[in-house]
């Protein structure tokens, strides 16, 4: 319900504002008293929608009260008369400038959020990739695996905050499921949980730590559409096998990228879902990443 609700916020907020509006119009006898009562549809359209969506909503509530106004008044005789001109533009003007001010102070707090985000996730990438640089052929396997895994799980449409965990997960997937202390460690350090970096290291930690046991439950037993598994859980491990697959190892060659994607298809319904081979097969045909991403090269 609460996804349903920020996905419509939008076009929920407008209607409600219309149909509040036509309510008060009707119904209520001392209209003006109850125009107040549109600074808090202002305000939640500000910080949710942002500088631009909460001053269009306070221009569109105006717009709405001086048309009522002049058809069949709205509180006070009808007509865009001196006496309510007085009284309906200073609120107008009040109204917009509210939605303006919040807006814009949403929209700073989402910035300094996202410069924080980045910042941890430059610092995840530096950490994984000295991790990875002991073993040569594994050397940025973990940021192709984050970049080709966020891409899957857009093309799912998969919430942001849950491609935003994918991509941690797969950031530290091959440090978490070969040391089980940075799962304990993620679990002990994020304790608040109302931070978005916290959830985001919480919810990387939950996928990491199903991902570790992937293998154990998936084979030729069991559909893999019947098991409850998280959709991230499934789209990294695909994107983390056709990564895989293109790196040398001391007992085969690399495969190719077609290659590894027919390898990869070959697993789809037992060892892999179905809806991720299907995503990795949309992204890995698209020409920005028609070829592995270059290693970090540091000094």
């Amino acid at each position: 319900m609460q996804r349903f609700f920020l996905k419509h916020f939008e076009r929920i907020l407008v209607l409600l504002l219309v149909v509040s509006l036509l309510v008060i119009n009707r119904l209520i006898e001392q209209k003006f008293a109850f125009l107040s009562f549109y600074y808090l549809p202002v305000i939640l359209a500000g910080f949710y929608g942002g500088r631009r969506f909460a001053v269009g909503s306070a221009g569109f509530i105006a717009s709405l009260a001086f048309f009522f106004q002049a058809i069949e008044g709205f509180g006070m005789d009808a007509g865009l008369t001196q006496a309510s001109m007085l009284t309906l533009v200073p609120w107008a003007g009040f109204l917009i400038l509210t939605g303006y001010v919040v807006g814009g102070l949403a929209e700073q707090r989402a910035e300094r959020l996202a410069d924080l985000k980045n910042a941890y996730l430059a610092t995840l990438e530096v950490l994984t990739f000295h991790i990875e640089s002991a073993e040569r052929h594994q050397e940025g396997h973990s940021t192709r695996v984050a970049e080709l895994a966020a891409a899957m799980g857009t093309e799912l449409q998969l919430p942001d905050r849950e491609v935003e965990n994918l991509r941690i997960a797969a950031l530290l997937h091959e440090v978490g499921t070969a040391d089980q202390r940075l799962l304990r460690l993620l679990s002990r350090s994020v304790t608040d949980a109302t931070l978005a970096v916290a959830r985001a290291l919480r919810g990387a930690a939950e996928i990491i730590a199903e991902y570790s046991h992937y293998y154990e439950i998936v084979g030729d037993d069991w559909d893999i559409e019947s098991l409850p598994m998280a959709t991230p859980v499934k789209v990294l491990a695909v994107a983390d096998a056709f990564e895989t697959l293109q790196m040398a190892t001391p007992v085969r060659p690399a495969y190719t990228r077609w290659s590894a994607l027919e390898e990869v298809e070959k697993g789809a319904g037992k060892t892999f879902a179905r809806e991720a081979v299907r995503a990795l097969r949309v992204v890995a045909g698209r020409p920005e990443v028609a070829a592995p991403t270059k290693a970090l090269k540091v000094g």
